[in-house]
């Protein structure tokens, strides 16, 4: 962990909604004029898209059906740590991208001349220079594998974190309108990831600072059948900390109406507050961290 080079990682795997969370982190960066270091999470994946699939059926066929994005094999772990704890040391290291789509590609071939397509990994460039933090959105920010400890290395940690059931509804949804995917194969995913999400995506919920959970007031029992996702008017989010020590929860109970206190670290909020509620409470965790850097 590093006053002067503070590193934030926010949580949460596919389908959360760790957007929402870094929509409001930019939010903040812009009013306090704060220069971050942005990380994608998918950039430190080990395997290109056509790669993944080749090792996925691989996988299969010598009789392994977990094979996902979610575990150690699909993902350069020791990088990510290597990264944040270089960073945390004198705000250097090494970053990438991977490219989602054609339009991505279009910018980074253009950026950096070279001929890539959707699916691939830009090559490795430096973390711009002189930036006042890093911040990291993505499933395994606060990750450890065995000797590989990404978590230690993180001032800020934040979760984001539905009840699986929402989570699932939102990943079928988005799958289905953004990608095409069939039912079938949305479901085939969940239940490949299902032992990486249980060994290295739910653990690092315990090693966050805050947690952000949405909980729908709706029947979501069987997500598979859902026809819509519930509306943040339609849930609630419960907000644990994991020191209650510095969080005036008077003055945030007074700033979100209708929200409560149900445990001695746990606010409760309006969905439809989420966004601002997470500018309420994490603007001032940043502000400490930049007066920090500054007396370093």
């Amino acid at each position: 962990m590093s006053k002067k080079h503070p590193v934030i990682a926010v949580t949460g795997s596919s389908g959360a909604g760790t957007t929402t969370v870094k929509r409001a982190f930019e939010h903040i960066f812009r009013r306090e004029n704060i220069s971050a270091a942005v990380i994608e999470g998918d950039s430190f994946h080990s395997l290109s898209r056509t790669e993944f699939k080749s090792e996925m059926a691989k996988a299969t066929a010598e009789g392994n059906n977990h094979f996902s994005h979610f575990g150690p094999n699909a993902n350069h772990f020791d990088k990510l740590e290597a990264l944040f704890k270089s960073y945390g040391k004198d705000g250097k290291g090494k970053k990438r991208y991977y490219i989602h789509s054609d339009e991505e590609a279009a910018f980074h071939n253009k950026r950096l001349n070279t001929k890539l397509s959707a699916g691939e990994f830009t090559p490795w460039e430096d973390v711009p220079a002189d930036t006042d933090l890093l911040f990291y959105e993505g499933l395994h920010g606060l990750v450890v594998d065995g000797k590989v400890d990404v978590a230690k290395h993180v001032d800020l940690g934040v979760g984001v974190v539905p009840v699986v059931n929402l989570e699932w509804i939102q990943k079928i949804h988005r799958d289905a309108a953004e990608r095409g995917y069939s039912a079938d194969v949305i479901v085939d995913t969940i239940m490949r990831r299902m032992p990486d999400y249980v060994n290295y995506i739910t653990p690092q919920f315990s090693r966050t600072h805050v947690n952000f959970q949405r909980v729908p007031t709706v029947d979501t029992s069987n997500p598979f059948i859902s026809r819509d996702i519930p509306t943040p008017d339609e849930s609630l989010v419960i907000v644990r900390f994991s020191d209650r020590k510095g969080v005036d929860f008077p003055y945030l109970i007074n700033m979100i109406p209708n929200s409560f206190m149900s445990r001695s670290n746990t606010l409760v909020v309006p969905g439809a507050k989420m966004g601002y509620a997470m500018e309420l409470i994490l603007g001032p965790m940043i502000e400490q961290m930049i007066a920090a850097k500054k007396k370093a």
